[in-house]
């Protein structure tokens, strides 16, 4: 498959909203994108496939760090790795513009997830309790203190 990595544009919302509406019980409104892309802090990043948007990473940059604030991969294309490269590829960029570490909360039930960031180097550093409205689950918290490069 030769999908490649760019910024998120405008007339990519539909689709971005569309996948983050289909992997999250609590997805973000569609005008939460729309800023995103206009923050200056923000780095939006996709995967596309001959056009078509199959994932999505938004990470936010603050002084030398990089908070992940959602990644998602649209369900046709789970398990393939391509989430993980999205990461990958947003962590290298964000070393490039110097951030020295990463930062993300995860669902504690969303294990793959958790498996794919402790891949990374991810290590949980602590939970916030009842984080997530529509259950009350625990958000994990969790750090990778050296990022990789591509």
């Amino acid at each position: 498959m030769n999908y490649t990595f760019r910024k998120m544009t405008l007339e990519d919302l539909e689709q971005v909203v569309a996948i983050d509406q289909v992997s999250f019980s609590l997805p973000w409104p569609a005008r939460s994108f729309s800023f995103e892309y206009d923050n200056p802090v923000s780095r939006c990043w996709v995967a596309d496939l001959n056009s078509r948007v199959i994932a999505i990473v938004i990470g936010w940059f603050f002084v030398d760090e990089i908070h992940i604030a959602t990644l998602a991969t649209h369900p046709d294309f789970r398990r393939q790795g391509i989430g993980k490269n999205l990461l990958l590829h947003a962590l290298s960029f964000a070393k490039e513009e110097g951030a020295q570490s990463a930062f993300l909360e995860v669902r504690e039930g969303n294990l793959a997830a958790i498996e794919m960031y402790r891949q990374f180097g991810f290590i949980e550093n602590g939970r916030r309790s009842g984080y997530y409205a529509d259950n009350h689950e625990d958000a994990i918290l969790m750090l990778l203190e050296s990022l990789p490069g591509e």
